[in-house]
């Protein structure tokens, strides 16, 4: 298991006891020392752009910085200190943000970064939490996510099935089917055509054409491998490459086997994947604020 980067103080700190040290050397020599998995060193943040693990390291040596007990020395090295030093020398310490509370320079960072208007004191400390602030962040805006998706599967649940249709419509033209034609999709209304209840034609001449299956289920009222199958004979007869079965609820274990079964030409969507791909393509809902991540840019100050 990936340590946290309170946990990860004190070994950052024994990497460079005995000189200059590299940290993304440092991030490779206790990957080896605690015996992480490949995956587990690879496992990338939800970003992309760094792995877990790494961040998790560089989190554990910027609050030692902060508390004064290691020091930048250039660009991705620092050197620990003689506070760091003393540190070491106390073997019973856990070093963590409650102990690094005694050092003035670390009592001054945080001052500097708490909210000045809560005289309250009510700001939540993060002192007994193993995630590092971005993965907070992180985590708090998947929390908002779930609850947005789950409003909005209740609302399309509640919603008319004519409605659905369009909406499954609208969701694969906001996701890039059909092109840039506006006109590409079409709900083919409560009666469907042929058991099919939408299609988005690929290209102008329609051609190349996407059929739809529209459920509007209750929770609790799983889509089984039947349906799956009368989706397939459908197709078979329109002579269509691909389809995709969509419903407000879930897919019983059978009909996503029965689905696999038959090569891949029909793609599942449950309710929740539904969701998340209306809030992912703005469907449904609308941004309200963008709140951005930035990190420092150590090649501004090369010279």
């Amino acid at each position: 298991m990936i340590p946290d980067y309170q946990t990860l103080m004190r070994p950052v700190l024994e990497c460079a006891k005995d000189g200059e040290a590299n940290i993304n050397e440092v991030a490779r020599i206790l990957a080896d020392k605690l015996k992480l998995t490949p995956a587990e060193v690879s496992e990338m943040l939800p970003s992309g752009k760094q792995t877990r693990f790494s961040n998790r390291v560089n989190w554990a040596k910027s609050y030692l910085k902060n508390a004064g007990l290691v020091e930048i020395t250039r660009r991705g090295y620092f050197r620990i200190t003689a506070d760091g030093l003393a540190a070491l020398a106390d073997t019973t310490a856990a070093i963590n943000n409650a102990y690094l509370e005694k050092y003035p320079a670390y009592q001054e960072f945080r001052a500097r970064f708490r909210p000045e208007d809560d005289i309250t004191g009510t700001v939540p400390e993060i002192h007994d939490q193993a995630s590092t602030p971005d993965e907070e962040l992180r985590a708090a805006h998947a929390r908002i996510v779930d609850a947005l998706a789950a409003d909005l599967l209740d609302k399309v649940r509640a919603a008319s099935p004519a409605f659905f249709e369009k909406l499954i419509i609208t969701l694969l033209l906001a996701m890039g089917y059909g092109g840039s034609s506006d006109e590409a999709g079409r709900a083919l209304g409560q009666s469907g055509d042929g058991g099919v209840d939408g299609v988005i034609d690929q290209d102008p001449l329609g051609v190349d054409q996407i059929y739809i299956q529209a459920k509007r289920y209750a929770e609790t009222n799983s889509v089984g491998p039947g349906a799956i199958r009368e989706f397939f004979g459908a197709l078979s007869i329109k002579r269509a490459g691909k389809g995709i079965f969509v419903t407000t609820s879930t897919f019983t274990s059978s009909a996503i086997q029965t689905a696999k079964e038959l090569g891949g030409r029909i793609v599942l969507i449950d309710g929740m994947q539904l969701a998340r791909l209306m809030v992912r393509y703005n469907v449904g809902c609308r941004e309200e604020e963008v709140l951005s991540l930035k990190r420092l840019d150590e090649d501004f100050f090369e010279v």
